[in-house]
């Protein structure tokens, strides 16, 4: 049978891999991904073929994946993070989907056995290294217009001011978007104080990671890269500090229990 596995790596540290991610990929014969992937995962992928799609080329490496696998190659297409969190699953479905649906000339593409392997997202990576910052309920925007209108943007942001979700920005900036954080950060101004708790974090668990704390008044697009993902508190989140240790925590309200 015709297998494809879409597979989540996690952030970047080889370690948060999980299992069943190291399993599925170790049972390929042929990985597809950016090549910044295939050089964090070159120890899983010895005498494998490799399939580097630059960034950009998003749709041809789902299509690429399909194709190998519906030749009867085992396939792995990898992404960083969850694939299926801003990343390739949705891809691979929209085009089984398009299929389905009389835009795509690929019959062969509905005979493929297709897995999804799940990995930790950018934001848990982000909250794990803070304390427990999604402790209560959060949601997650992708700041990019290319693929969303900002309308529509703003429309989410406004809802999760008005219903004070913790909220993870993805694709905060580019070298080309530089003012979308900023006009997010004044929306979410509207309905958390100025103080609200922000996380920065660049290069997740990687060899460069760079974690930094402010607070929603002080963030700044020109502080935050296309590396990085950028996380604030809702109006009961707390940032504490212990000696020479500092946390942030999202509360349940067990306080109120006790």
């Amino acid at each position: 049978m015709s297998k494809l596995y879409l597979v989540g790596m996690g952030p970047g540290d080889e370690r948060l891999i999980t299992p069943l991610a190291s399993a599925v990929i170790a049972q390929c014969s042929d990985v597809v991904a950016y090549g910044l992937y295939l050089d964090l995962l070159a120890d899983m992928t010895t005498g494998k073929h490799c399939h580097d799609l630059p960034l950009g080329e998003e749709i041809g490496r789902a299509r690429l994946a399909l194709d190998l696998a519906a030749s009867g190659k085992a396939t792995a297409l990898v992404s960083s993070g969850d694939i299926g969190i801003y990343a390739m699953a949705t891809l691979v479905f929209e085009l089984l989907d398009q299929q389905l649906n009389g835009a795509e000339n690929h019959p062969e593409w509905l005979a493929v056995d297709i897995e999804v392997v799940p990995g930790i997202s950018a934001m848990q990576a982000a909250a794990s290294r803070v304390g427990a910052m999604l402790g209560h309920d959060f949601c997650t925007i992708s700041l990019s217009d290319l693929l969303t209108p900002w309308p529509v943007i703003e429309q989410r942001l406004h809802g999760a001011g008005s219903g004070d979700f913790v909220v993870s920005f993805y694709n905060p900036v580019s070298k080309k978007r530089d003012w979308q954080l900023n006009s997010a950060r004044d929306i979410l101004l509207q309905y958390r104080p100025a103080n609200t708790p922000v996380v920065i974090g660049r290069q997740l668990t990687r060899s460069d990671e760079d974690i930094r704390f402010t607070r929603l008044g002080d963030l700044k697009a020109n502080d935050v890269d296309m590396f990085t993902l950028v996380s604030v508190g809702n109006r009961e989140t707390r940032h504490i500090v212990n000696g020479s240790k500092e946390w942030i925590y999202t509360p349940r309200g067990y306080a109120s229990k006790a």
